[in-house]
């Protein structure tokens, strides 16, 4: 599959910025660094990146800090490359809105098949891919455009983070049935076996808030089915206006 696509690398490690460019420009990336996390932050605003990778502790800003305040504003995937391994880490880094997690020490060739897996969700123009067509859903205060990973509320753009996205197009695929925990990290995020719920609720507690700042009624279609797991309600009476 032939790549071209283009990313910010963040590390005030002038080794590792050395290295991932090495294996980046042979896999097509076009790619700029920093070394200070303020910097990384503007840099991500005035341009259109396809992908960012983020040491978690960089002069200025560091990696958390950065993925959220870049997440209010745009959606561009991040992932965090850190040597903080405690789960308390991990969380706080997927709270803050990153997308996937690496750690120190890594393998390049792991992390690039990382970021492949992103870019095959999030910048389907920037692959060679067979299937192009449009896959929208429409449903009652809700538009997702599939192709332009696009998410409206009441006609109301919303930004959301990778996974957050795919949670909530598998709700909206899966509409007016109750899905488990369980179920959701097996097909969102493709966990083999599962250790913490609590990365699901974390995830649906920011969709409903960002569903919430825009239109109530369309945050209180997502709904907790105690017990058991989430629902997104939709009227029986609504007939779909798109398909998956």
């Amino acid at each position: 599959m032939t790549l071209a696509y283009k990313m910010l690398i963040a590390d005030d490690e002038d080794r590792i910025r050395r290295i991932l460019n090495l294996y980046l420009n042979k896999d097509g990336a076009a790619v700029d660094e920093t070394g200070d996390g303020t910097q990384a932050l503007q840099m991500a605003l005035d341009r259109d990146y396809d992908i960012l990778l983020l040491d978690w502790m960089m002069p200025g800003l560091n990696g958390p800090e950065i993925c959220r305040l870049l997440k209010q504003v745009k959606a561009t995937p991040v992932i965090l490359l850190t040597a903080k391994a405690d789960e308390s880490d991990r969380l706080l880094g997927f709270e803050a809105g990153a997308d996937d997690y690496v750690l120190k020490p890594f393998s390049p060739r792991e992390l690039i098949c990382r970021i492949h897996a992103i870019l095959k969700r999030t910048a389907p123009g920037r692959l060679r891919l067979e299937n192009k067509s449009r896959h929208d859903i429409v449903l009652p205060h809700l538009v997702i455009e599939h192709l332009a990973r696009r998410v409206l509320i009441d006609g109301h753009e919303i930004a959301l983070t990778l996974k957050e996205y795919d949670l909530l197009r598998y709700f909206a695929l899966n509409e007016n049935k109750t899905l488990t925990r369980e179920e959701l990290l097996k097909e969102v995020w493709k966990y083999e076996v599962i250790v913490d719920f609590r990365t699901v609720d974390s995830h649906i507690r920011r969709i409903r808030e960002k569903m919430q700042a825009v239109s109530p009624p369309a945050a209180s279609m997502l709904r907790t089915v105690w017990g058991i797991g989430y629902r997104l309600d939709v009227p029986a009476s609504f007939a779909r206006g798109g398909g998956a």
